[in-house]
């Protein structure tokens, strides 16, 4: 066994650079390697593009356009995996995702009412990751109001959470414009990354990319609480600390894929189940792994999105379309996991 998930991450690792790779070639504009090595090696032998039409075009394409959107792709994938591993494993139920505190439901009521009230995709942003943020607050105050268990009050507090800033957003998408703001932001949340643009990009990758090695980090102590609050404190391990130190990377880097790429299901409830079979239970290599697979399976995803048919398929659609089949073929197996 060791010997196999020894192996096991480097070869999904070489999987996502060869997915990455196809995916630069793949698109509307036809690109094939012969382009992909002229212009790679002009780059890695500092030859100017500017006197090349040809390689000005494909610095466009990979550099402005595809790059960001495989990079959004990876990162979104990969930090809900991570997410729902670790409420997986936190929480002790393998029916838990990382939209349990009711972060993605702030995320998505904070990404509309921005739309509603702004012009700007900046304020856009930033009022869809300070409302996911809030979301997770406010059910975690709910559930220190009240005595019992911890466990129990916090996914108490977080379906109060979730059903409140899903009721706010009904609220916002009746008073929007039925002619401009309704329909972007309906689109919005069906997820997607075709208003994806490499600044954004680049200026959130740094802290979802800490957030997700924060987590993995922190996989011992994780392994430590999905044995249960009792058995974790006899050993001497600050429950609450511990737990709010899991939750809160796992909050920011959640609502930054809802900043990015609106609403995307499933991702975080499935990929972790496929990760725990292929590599067990132990969170040291468990959420490696759902990183990994989950960036690979995203990425995979919004190439059949843009790719599938004449016009773009929000990829919240596909995932859903995907992830129930398969959650329901593979629930049966996953036992094996968790055992």
């Amino acid at each position: 066994m060791f010997k196999k998930n020894s192996v096991l991450i480097p070869l999904l690792l070489l999987l996502l650079f060869a997915a990455a790779v196809i995916s630069l070639c793949l698109g509307r504009y036809p690109v094939t390697w012969g382009d992909m090595y002229d212009f790679f090696s002009a780059v890695l032998s500092g030859q100017s593009l500017t006197g090349c039409r040809k390689l000005q075009i494909l610095k466009n394409l990979f550099v402005d356009i595809r790059l960001p959107r495989i990079v959004a792709a990876m990162l979104v994938g990969a930090s809900l995996s991570v997410s729902g591993a670790a409420f997986q494993s936190m929480f002790i139920n393998p029916l838990v995702s990382p939209g349990l505190l009711g972060v993605l439901a702030g995320a998505s009521f904070g990404a509309a009412f921005g739309m509603v009230v702004t012009n700007t995709w900046l304020a856009v942003q930033v009022s869809s990751v300070a409302c996911g943020l809030i979301a997770v607050c406010a059910a975690i105050g709910m559930s220190a109001l009240y005595r019992g268990d911890r466990l129990l009050m916090l996914i108490l507090g977080g379906i109060i959470s979730s059903a409140l800033f899903t009721s706010l957003l009904s609220v916002v998408k009746y008073l929007a414009d039925p002619y401009n703001q309704l329909p972007a932001i309906v689109y919005w949340l069906m997820g997607g990354f075709s208003a994806i643009d490499a600044k954004t990009v680049w200026g959130v990758c740094i802290p979802m990319a800490l957030g997700i090695v924060v987590l993995i980090s922190l996989s011992n102590y994780l392994n430590i609480l999905s044995m249960g609050d009792e058995e974790a404190r006899c050993l001497g391990v600050n429950v609450r600390l511990i737990r709010m130190m899991m939750i809160l990377p796992a909050t920011l880097i959640s609502a930054l894929t809802v900043a990015l790429g609106g609403m995307i299901g499933w991702v975080g409830l499935v990929i972790p189940h496929i990760a725990r079979m292929l590599v067990g239970p132990d969170n040291r290599k468990l959420l490696p792994a759902s990183a990994v697979i989950g960036a690979v399976y995203l990425l995979v995803v919004d190439d059949i999105s843009r790719l599938a048919f004449t016009v773009e398929i929000p990829i919240g659609i596909l995932t859903s379309l995907v992830g129930i089949p398969f959650f329901a073929l593979i629930l049966g197996k996953s036992r094996k996991g968790w055992n």
